[in-house]
């Protein structure tokens, strides 16, 4: 493994180029056939004031559907994948993941709160599942920490436990719901399965600011993750605040969770696959592994959407997608990992 401990230029714009070219092909070539060269001439139409090849229709394609959903993937693979970087510094576990401290837990429960009680939502600006998601999701990490501070606790033990208790109370209220409301439970699962299908410049606008902020956040502590890394004592020696450093870096992670869960539902692997994978070939570093798994994570979510989407004649749930790339190298991690876990 290589011990890279700053972010080489020529890294992120190696992997910037590799995002904007995902990108433009994900626009380029969808389950609609326009034609990529089609598609490519009305892009430059819209660039320089020229003629599209384009129907209005077609071009409402492009630009109403394409392109929202690669930018809502790319925002929420880089959520996802930050956030899984961040859990995996402050718990010292490469098998945490974002949704450890009762985050999807919250969400599912919140969401079939939702299905369950105001099934009709044609007439609400933004739609009640989105919002009770990410409420729910920040209600599921809360009541860990709560819990974790109740119990006397500061630790990452205690916080972790408390995150496994949350989530089977949360995951019991909503399998206790979906038990009464059995006519529901195809739509709930359907959206647990995690998707972009239904995304548009809403649910874009939706997240970006929050996964915006929690970005800057978790880049800018990155340098305070390397050092927690050394043990508590370690850090404190060195003037750092261990509880408050993890604090921050969770409600920064949590919340780009939160807003990805809002968007999509619950997509799984990306927070364990791309840090791990930007660790074994950047640098072992969180000052590389943070930044990259923005990028990285977006990458990987356009580049599985975009399979979700066009490889068969029906859409794909995006998680069954995720799920098929990071079982088999959640496996891996686990084995390599085996002699260092409890």
């Amino acid at each position: 493994m290589s011990r890279t401990t700053s972010l080489r230029p020529r890294t992120v714009v190696l992997g910037l180029l590799a995002l904007v070219l995902v990108m433009l092909l994900s626009v380029l070539v969808g389950a609609s056939d326009l034609g990529w060269q089609r598609v490519l001439a009305e892009i430059g139409a819209q660039l320089t004031g020229g003629t599209s090849p384009l129907s209005e229709r077609e071009a409402a394609i492009v630009w109403q559907l394409r392109v929202p959903r690669v930018l809502l993937a790319g925002l929420v693979g880089a959520a996802l994948a930050s956030s899984g970087a961040a859990f995996q510094g402050v718990f010292r576990n490469p098998l945490a993941d974002p949704y450890l401290l009762g985050a999807a837990a919250g969400a599912g429960m919140a969401a079939t709160m939702v299905v369950v009680l105001a099934p009709a939502t044609t007439g609400w600006v933004v739609g009640p599942l989105p919002i009770a998601a990410f409420a729910g999701a920040l209600l599921g990490v809360g009541l860990s920490w709560l819990l974790g501070r109740s119990s006397g606790g500061t630790g990452t033990a205690t916080l972790l436990l408390a995150g496994v208790a949350v989530a089977a109370f949360l995951t019991a209220v909503q399998t206790f719901v979906q038990q009464l409301n059995t006519e529901t439970i195809r739509q709930v699962y359907t959206w647990m399965l995690g998707g972009l299908n239904i995304s548009g410049w809403r649910e874009v606008l939706l997240a970006l600011p929050y996964v915006a902020i929690a970005a800057v956040v978790l880049c800018l502590c990155a340098r305070l993750l390397d050092v927690l890394t050394l043990g508590d004592a370690e850090a404190a020696s060195l003037g750092v605040r261990p509880s408050r450093v993890r604090l921050l870096l969770l409600a920064a992670a949590s919340l780009a969770t939160a807003a990805a869960v809002a968007v999509s539902g619950l997509i799984g692997f990306v927070g364990i696959v791309v840090p791990h994978l930007v660790r074994l070939l950047a640098g072992a570093s969180y000052r590389v592994i943070v930044p990259l798994s923005l990028i990285g994570g977006a990458v990987f979510l356009i580049v599985a959407d975009h399979i979700a989407s066009t490889v068969l004649p029906g859409e794909l749930p995006l998680g069954v997608v995720t799920a098929f790339a990071g079982a088999p190298f959640f496996l891996l991690i686990l084995r390599t990992t085996r002699t260092r876990l409890p």
